[in-house]
């Protein structure tokens, strides 16, 4: 694994092992995005892992981890030291802005990272000079800015996207592939969180009914929605051959 240089990072992430354990989620992540994900991986924000070992495949000819934080990357590299992935991995200290220029990549990732960025269109402009022609920069993001509850201020969030605010993000010489909204049934917790029980942090029994209940719930109405409505938004995009 090669570590890059960083200016220092810290993330307190209490809710990244919590959200571990939510695996109906990382799956019907994984059924999602994994059509998208391939080649040479560039995962932004990559924490702990968890999203790397639920995403990663062995169709993917490396994985490269960025994160900032020390202590999450210490972390992370303990656990791909211990549990390999599927595909060759390693690890880089930092931000985008210190990832090679001339480095490039098939897929860019940002799971439940870009609300963490004040400046989302400038690191979303940096994340595509990354992709190489017909690469693909996908986004998984937290939706609606109606829901932006207690919790998504405790742990650093700027904002909620909808599909026309993420759509706005993205730099416009990307192709917008789909554009789109999951998990409906957690629309019902988010807006308890929100209108109701205005927590800063869910409990992990809140976090076990959402993944065991209304998580396996939106796998099946989600569909017949037509994504419309969910309380995750998601863009793909794709990098025309000749691209900027």
């Amino acid at each position: 694994m090669c570590a890059g240089e960083a200016s220092p990072h810290t993330y307190p992430g209490a809710e990244l092992a919590l959200f571990g354990r939510a695996l109906n989620w990382k799956r019907y992540l994984q059924c999602t995005l994994g059509p998208w994900i391939g080649g040479r991986v560039l995962e932004v924000g990559a924490g702990i892992g968890e999203t790397s070992r639920a995403l990663a495949s062995e169709q993917c000819a490396c994985w490269c981890c960025l994160e900032p934080d020390p202590d999450l990357l210490a972390a992370l590299e303990a656990t791909l030291a211990e549990r390999p992935l599927p595909a060759p991995a390693e690890t880089i200290r930092g931000t985008i802005a210190d990832v090679d220029p001339g480095r490039r990549f098939d897929t860019v990732l940002y799971v439940d990272v870009l609300e963490h960025i004040a400046r989302d269109e400038e690191e979303l402009a940096r994340a595509a000079s990354h992709l190489a022609d017909g690469g693909r920069l996908i986004v998984v993001a937290p939706a609606h800015p109606f829901l932006y509850s207690p919790f998504d201020t405790a742990i650093g969030h700027y904002r909620r996207y909808s599909r026309r605010t993420l759509r706005a993000a993205a730099p416009p010489d990307l192709v917008a592939e789909r554009i789109f909204y999951l998990d409906a049934a957690g629309c019902l917790a988010s807006a308890a969180n929100r209108f109701l029980l205005r927590q800063s942090m869910p409990t992990a029994r809140q976090v076990r009914i959402w993944d065991r209940i209304l998580v396996p719930a939106s796998v099946r109405i989600d569909p017949l929605f037509g994504h419309r409505l969910g309380k995750t938004v998601v863009g793909v995009w794709r990098k025309a051959p000749g691209g900027a």
